[in-house]
C-alpha cells in the first residue's frame, strides 16, 4: 500500500518536458516581441504624436444688416446653400427710395447752382474788363482837363466834375475787382464736379443710394446658412445677427494636444485624420499650419488660480491647427464640431514652431459690396453730366472712380 502512494506522489512531482519547453517558447516569443516593439518605436513609433481630443472648424460668417428695416422676404432658410452675392434677406425700401429721389434732385439742383457760380464768374470778370476801359476813359479825359485848366478853356466846375468822374471809375473798378474775387471763392481751381458743394451733394446721394441697395441683405461669402433667427415682419437694427454662414470648402481642425507631446512639433509637418462620421475607410490628409499661442485655459473667462495651497498639477493640452486637404474635404465634406482623430508625423524636423512672417493675404474677404460703390459713383456721374452743360470738364467725375 505504501508503494503505491510513493509511485503515485512521484508522478505528480516529475516535470512535464513538454510544458517546460512550451514555457520557454513563449518567453522567448515574448521576448522578441517586446524588442521589436521597442525597435519599432525607438526607430519610428515615437515619431508619431495622436490624439482623439480634435474637432472640425470652419469660419462662421455673421449676416447683420447695415440699415434698420422691416424684413419683407427671407429667401434661405438653415441648411440652404447660398453663394456669395445672392439676396438672403429684404426689407421694405419704400423711405429709402423716397430719400434716394430726394438726394439726386438734390445733386441736380446743386449742379446748376454751381454751374450758375461759374457763369457769375464770367460776367464778373467781364465787367471788370469795362470797368477797366471806363478807368482808361477817364484818365484820358481828366488828363486832357488838366491841360486845358491852365490856358481857361474849361470852367473849374468841369475841371471838377472830370476829376470825380476818375474817382468814380476806380471805385468802380476796384469794386468789380472785389465781386470777381468773390464770384472765383467759391470754384477756385477746381472742376465742377469737384467744387465742395458738388462733393456734398454728391456724397449725400451716395449715402441715400447704399441705403437702398442695402435693404437687400447680400450674401458675403458662398457658403451653407445655419442659425437663422430673422422672422417676417421683424423691424431689425443694424448689426443684428439674422443668419449665419459657414463655407464647408475650408474646414480645418483644432487638435488639443498634450504639452508633453508639442515639443517635437513644428509647421508643416504631414497629419492623417478620421472622422467618427466617416469612420477609418475614409483618411484625411493634412499638415500642421500652427501651434496654439496658449492652453485653454490661459484663454479662459475665469483663468485657473494656482497659487493655492492645495495645488494639483494637472497636464495641459494646446490647441495645433491642422489645414485639410481640399479635394478630400469637396469629396467627404465635414460639419463643425464633428470630432476627428489625428496623428501627426513629427519626423520632420526643419519647421519652426511658431510663424515667422506675416500672412500675405486675407484669412477671409469678400467683394459683394464692391459693385454697389461703382454703381453709386455711375450714377452721380450720369447726374452730374446731364445737368453741368458746357461747364461739365473732362476731369469731372466720381471721386471713388477716380481713386480707383
Amino acid at each position: 500500500m505504501s508503494t503505491s502512494a510513493s509511485t503515485a506522489s512521484a508522478a505528480v512531482v516529475a516535470p512535464n518536458p513538454r510544458r517546460k519547453l512550451l514555457l520557454r517558447l513563449v518567453f522567448i516569443v515574448v521576448v522578441f516581441a517586446l524588442l521589436a516593439w521597442g525597435t519599432w518605436y525607438w526607430l519610428d513609433g515615437r515619431w508619431y504624436a495622436s490624439t482623439n481630443d480634435a474637432y472640425a472648424h470652419a469660419n462662421i460668417v455673421e449676416v447683420t444688416p447695415l440699415v434698420p428695416g422691416t424684413v419683407t422676404a427671407i429667401d434661405a432658410d438653415n441648411n440652404d446653400y447660398v453663394r456669395a452675392g445672392q439676396t438672403l434677406v429684404q426689407f421694405d425700401a419704400a423711405d429709402a427710395r423716397v430719400a434716394l429721389e430726394r438726394a439726386e434732385a438734390n445733386l441736380a439742383l446743386t449742379v446748376r447752382r454751381v454751374r450758375a457760380l461759374y457763369a457769375g464768374a464770367g460776367a464778373a470778370q467781364a465787367l471788370l474788363a469795362t470797368r477797366q476801359v471806363e478807368l482808361r476813359r477817364a484818365e484820358q479825359d481828366d488828363a486832357r482837363v488838366l491841360k486845358l485848366k491852365g490856358t481857361g478853356a474849361i470852367s473849374a466846375q468841369d475841371a471838377q466834375h472830370a476829376g470825380d468822374a476818375l474817382a468814380a471809375a476806380r471805385a468802380a473798378l476796384g469794386a468789380a475787382r472785389e465781386q470777381l474775387n468773390s464770384s472765383r471763392a467759391p470754384i477756385a481751381e477746381t472742376v465742377l464736379a469737384r467744387q465742395p458743394d458738388v462733393l456734398m451733394a454728391a456724397a449725400m446721394l451716395r449715402q441715400a443710394y447704399l441705403d437702398l441697395v442695402r435693404t437687400r441683405l447680400l450674401a458675403p461669402v458662398s457658403g451653407y446658412v445655419a442659425k437663422r433667427n430673422v422672422q417676417l415682419g421683424q423691424r431689425v437694427l443694424p448689426g443684428t445677427p439674422l443668419m449665419a454662414l459657414v463655407p464647408l470648402d475650408h474646414v480645418w481642425v483644432d487638435a488639443n494636444f498634450k504639452e508633453t507631446m508639442i515639443g517635437q512639433m513644428r509647421i508643416g509637418q504631414p497629419v492623417t485624420l478620421t472622422s467618427d462620421v466617416y469612420g477609418g475607410g475614409v483618411v484625411y490628409h493634412g499638415h500642421v499650419q500652427g501651434l496654439g499661442i496658449g492652453t485653454g485655459s490661459a484663454f479662459a473667462l475665469l483663468p485657473a488660480q494656482n497659487a493655492t495651497g492645495n495645488w494639483i498639477k494637472i497636464v495641459q493640452r494646446l490647441p495645433v491647427r491642422i489645414d485639410l486637404d481640399r479635394g478630400e474635404l469637396a469629396k467627404h465634406p465635414l460639419r463643425v464640431g464633428l470630432s476627428m482623430t489625428v496623428e501627426v508625423n513629427l519626423h520632420d524636423q526643419n519647421g519652426a514652431m511658431l510663424a515667422s512672417q506675416p500672412p500675405s493675404k486675407p484669412v477671409l474677404q469678400t467683394t459683394v459690396y464692391d459693385g454697389q460703390v461703382r454703381a453709386a459713383d455711375a450714377l452721380i456721374a450720369r447726374i452730374i453730366h446731364s445737368n453741368a452743360g458746357s461747364a461739365m470738364a473732362p476731369a469731372a467725375v466720381a471721386p471713388h472712380a477716380r481713386q480707383g
